[in-house]
């Protein structure tokens, strides 16, 4: 059993940065694909970005250039740098271990991450 608890939500300013991470318990191994996805009111679960233990990441096209995920594999940690934060960024953050070639996911309880002036 995978256990994924996020931190690092908030309220920010646009334009301002903030930075999510994804703490993981049981075992996470090479097989994991970790992943970060947002959920904004009344709208569907949308993936933000993904990464493999190899370090391989995805990204969805309204983020690119300005989020960037990353993994520490030793700590069983996934992090998602936000910058030049817009309010439509507005949502809950959530956290994904994903097996590789099965249908069994990992989710974590959400963040929220609030883009306001």
């Amino acid at each position: 059993q995978v256990q994924l608890v996020e931190s690092g939500g908030g309220l920010v300013q646009p334009g301002g940065s903030l930075r999510l991470s994804c703490a993981g318990s049981g075992t996470i191994n090479s097989m994991y694909v970790m992943g970060w996805y947002r959920q904004a009111p009344g709208k569907q679960r949308d993936l933000v970005a993904t990464i493999t233990s190899g370090g391989s990441t995805l990204y969805a096209d309204s983020v690119k250039g300005r989020f960037t995920i990353s993994r520490d594999n030793a700590k069983n940690t996934v992090y998602l740098q936000m910058n030049s934060l817009q309010p439509e960024d507005t949502a809950v953050y959530y956290c994904n271990a994903a097996v590789r070639y099965t249908l069994v996911s990992y989710w974590g309880q959400g963040t929220q991450v609030t883009v306001s002036s």
